[in-house]
């Protein structure tokens, strides 16, 4: 077919046009069809799809993290149990309020047992309380020989209640075979049930006033 016969062709008279112009219009009006209807509907369908392929992930990963607490549920409720345990030891090395005398006087004689001589001891007037404990700190002063400072700290971390040492400072003392050490020793104690509800009530409010 030559470029006249194409210029010859009437639109007006489709029927009776040659079977490859019928064929390359056809074709062309298919493409034009199948673009629109990309355009109009399948675009979103397709978004569709995408959407709801990201979603069916996300569920499966679900179920499979599921799944697999549900498996080990057992081993999960014993280790609660374990860390209960755990606590509850814990728990057992803190003193309650009208322990804490007795623990003070402890630290005090494991000193004076070692040959120490306390030049300050003195507990700080007020605890720092946390969700369920509070933290007594006790500054200290005291002097003795190198190998009798050790033992001291070594009896202290030995205590049946829970006792740190810190901010630890040893200088030479006035005798040549002196040592003087500072430092600041903190006890522990539970907190009773009273303290406890006041300590998250309080928790609660100051929530509650940041909002």
């Amino acid at each position: 077919m030559t470029l006249d016969d194409l210029n010859n062709l009437n639109f007006k008279d489709i029927g009776n046009w040659p079977l490859i112009p019928k064929a390359v219009l056809l074709g062309l009006l298919f493409l034009v069809i199948l673009l629109a209807s990309y355009w109009v509907d399948w675009s979103q369908q397709f978004s569709d799809l995408d959407a709801a392929k990201q979603q069916e992930a996300k569920l499966r990963e679900t179920f499979l993290a599921k799944k697999k607490q549900a498996i080990n549920l057992d081993t999960y409720k014993q280790q609660l149990k374990d860390i209960e345990l755990s606590f509850g030891a814990l728990l057992r090395q803190l003193p309650n309020k009208s322990e804490m005398e007795a623990l003070i006087t402890d630290i005090n004689q494991a000193g004076l047992g070692r040959g120490l001589e306390f030049e300050l001891f003195k507990p700080a007037s007020q605890e720092t309380l946390s969700e369920f404990y509070a933290e007594l700190p006790i500054t200290i002063h005291v002097t003795g020989s190198y190998h009798d400072l050790g033992a001291f700290a070594s009896d202290v971390s030995q205590l049946s209640r829970i006792v740190t040492l810190n901010n630890i400072s040893i200088v030479p003392g006035k005798d040549s075979n002196v040592l003087a050490m500072d430092a600041t020793a903190k006890t522990f104690r539970y907190l009773d049930e009273d303290e406890v509800a006041a300590q998250k009530k309080s928790a609660a409010k100051a929530k509650g006033d940041k909002k």
